[in-house]
Parts: structure tokens; C-alpha cells; sequence
């Protein structure tokens, strides 16, 4: 292993407080019948849906920084929000449950008909449930401020965490998945090309954005957008890289150009399940028996499978798709997953 690299991985760890939640490295798997079936390049699947806790999800690598915070300043109370399907909400719910602490989740929207999927698990934990009552999902993040507000009037003392844990502070936790992977890949002689994941709220991408830069390591993000116009999530991202590289005392700016977007598979919008997506989870589940959900890993999929057959990345030999979780959205509504 480069020593220059490790001494860095050393360095930045140390830098990072987290509240460890979960057993790593996650696995990193060969896809050998869904390379067949597509030819190339060989694919591999870095599996943080099986981070051994809550459910797993990559959100729970963000979650554990954004804990030891929390109990460094002594909260009460975690308070987030996003949809009722939210895979961030689910795992927050479990790591306040497992710290001891209350947690409140505030959706968009109004109460929906079913619980079911993510929402099902979160009730199940002990959350206090809110709805803003407002269909726009960026209704969440003045409510998680609101509700902050008259917990602390109540004597309590919450921990807010914004919309989809996208935060400076959370995205510590992803360079840490970053270099989790280059040790991976190393320990097999793999060499990717590229790493490709969903995108929604951007904390996921900064920090892989981040630690790509920190290591000097020559892999491409591609990414595919699954809740907003690509050009919003470009300049979200490169905000939230920005504040984390300044909190280890990093003079890095990074623009929007340096974090590009892949769209067009959002479908009818964020949460709502795509045909294409449906195909995807098809296809990946009958060839690897590997369940996709259909709100990130399933789109992100489809993207992939998508430019591979226009040929886009026929310069890549290695891709890792990273799987960030989200099975329990799989059992939520109605999705168009048996058709042929």
C-alpha cells in the first residue's frame, strides 16, 4: 500500500470524532453474472447495505460522526426530517434508540394511508412523528428548525440534523468510507475506473469527493441524481465538500464543476419508483440474488445501465457501483417489479 496514502488515512482518521455503530469494512463483491449479462467492464458492488446496524445504509457512516457530536453536547433529542421512505430517518431513529436518546422525525407532506417500508421501522423505534403538511419536501427544513425551537423552550436539549443528514460534519464519515475502499482495492489488486452511487441530498458525494482528493486516487465519480435538477445537486455538493474539508483544516474550495451530475433518471420524482429503475432491480436481482431499492440504488442502476448500452464509459474496465442501502423502501406501495 502506498505509505504516503496510509499515513494520510491515518492522519484524517484521527481528526474525525465518531461514535462507532457498525462492524468494517462492508463488503466489496464481484458481480460475475451481471458482467456477463452485460460484457463489460466488470462490475463490483462495495455492499454498505450491510452495515450491521439499523438496517444498514450508508447514512449510518454520517450518522456516527453526527452522534459523537450530538453527545459532546450533551442532546436530549436527535431531530431530522425528509420523506416517510427516508433511509436517513429510519437509521436516525435506530442510532437514538441505541444511544438512549428521544427522536422526533418530521416528514413532508401529511400522514400517509399505510405504514409501511422505512416509516413502518421508524414508528416501530419510539420517533415522535411530525408532518409539515406541506407537499414541498424543502418544507422539512424550516420544521426541523421549528420543532428544534420549542423542544429547547420545553427544557430540552435537541440535536438538529438537516435534511437527509446532509451536513459538513456528516460527510466526514463518507471520506471515511473512501478510504475503506482504496484498502479494499488494494488488498485484491483492483484498480476501478469509477465509483458510481445515487445522489440526493449530497452529503454522500462530498465526502467521497473529499476523500478521492485526500488520497490523490485517479477513480471518476459518476453519479446520478435521484431528487433534484443535476446543476442544484452540483452546487450543493461542492458547498458541503467545501465545509468539511475546511473542519479538518483544509484551504480546498470546490465549485460545481468539480462535482458533476448525471440526470435524467429521477422518473416522476424523488421517492416515486421508475420503470427504469424497476428493470434495474430486476435485472441485478436475477442475476446477483441483490435487492435494489427503488428510490436511489435502483435509478443510480438504471443510470449505469443506461450509459454503459450508449456507450459512455467504454473506456472503463472496473466499476464499483456503491450499494448505500434502502431495502426497507423495496417493501413500501406499489412498484412494477415482477413484470418481464
Amino acid at each position: 500500500m502506498n505509505h504516503e496514502r496510509q499515513a494520510i488515512i491515518a492522519q484524517i482518521t484521527a481528526l474525525i470524532p465518531r461514535y462507532v455503530l457498525a462492524c468494517y469494512p462492508t463488503p466489496l463483491l464481484l458481480a460475475r453474472r451481471l458482467t456477463a449479462a452485460l460484457g463489460s467492464p466488470t462490475i463490483w458492488f462495495k455492499r454498505d447495505d450491510l452495515i450491521s446496524f439499523g438496517l444498514g445504509g450508508n447514512k449510518v457512516r454520517g450518522l456516527e460522526v453526527l452522534l459523537a457530536d450530538a453527545l459532546a453536547q450533551k442532546a436530549s433529542r436527535l431531530v431530522t426530517g425528509a420523506g416517510v421512505q427516508s433511509n436517513h430517518v429510519r437509521a436516525t431513529a435506530a442510532v437514538a434508540a441505541h444511544a438512549g436518546l428521544a427522536c422526533t422525525a418530521v416528514y413532508w407532506g401529511k400522514p400517509p394511508a399505510h405504514i409501511d417500508g422505512n416509516y413502518r421501522v421508524t414508528k416501530m423505534l419510539g420517533s415522535d412523528i411530525f408532518f409539515t403538511q406541506d407537499n414541498d419536501r424543502e418544507s422539512v427544513d424550516s420544521h426541523i428548525l421549528q420543532v428544534a425551537d420549542t423542544l429547547r423552550q420545553q427544557g430540552e436539549n435537541p440535536y438538529s440534523i438537516p435534511r437527509g443528514g446532509a451536513s459538513a460534519l456528516g460527510a466526514l464519515g463518507h471520506i471515511l468510507a473512501v478510504f475503506e475502499l482504496y484498502q479494499q482495492c488494494v488488498s485484491v489488486n483492483l484498480q476501478p475506473d469509477a465509483i458510481v452511487f445515487a445522489v440526493g441530498s449530497g452529503g454522500t458525494y462530498a465526502g467521497w469527493l473529499c476523500g478521492t482528493k485526500l488520497l490523490n486516487l485517479p477513480w471518476r465519480l459518476e453519479c446520478y441524481s435521484v431528487s433534484r435538477e443535476p446543476e442544484q445537486v452540483s452546487i450543493q455538493v461542492a458547498r458541503l465538500a467545501t465545509e468539511a474539508a475546511q473542519l479538518l483544516q483544509l484551504d480546498w474550495q470546490f465549485s460545481a464543476a468539480d462535482a458533476p451530475v448525471h440526470g435524467g433518471f429521477i422518473g416522476a420524482g424523488y421517492g416515486i419508483p421508475s420503470t427504469e429503475a424497476a428493470a434495474a432491480i430486476r435485472l441485478v436481482g436475477r442475476n446477483e440474488g441483490l435487492l435494489l431499492d427503488p428510490t436511489y440504488t435502483g435509478k443510480a442502476m438504471a443510470g449505469l445501465l443506461d450509459d454503459l448500452a450508449n456507450e459512455q464509459f467504454s473506456e472503463y474496465q472496473n466499476i464499483v457501483f456503491l450499494h448505500t442501502g434502502g431495502e426497507p423502501a423495496f417493501f413500501a406501495g406499489n412498484g412494477d417489479w415482477l413484470n418481464n
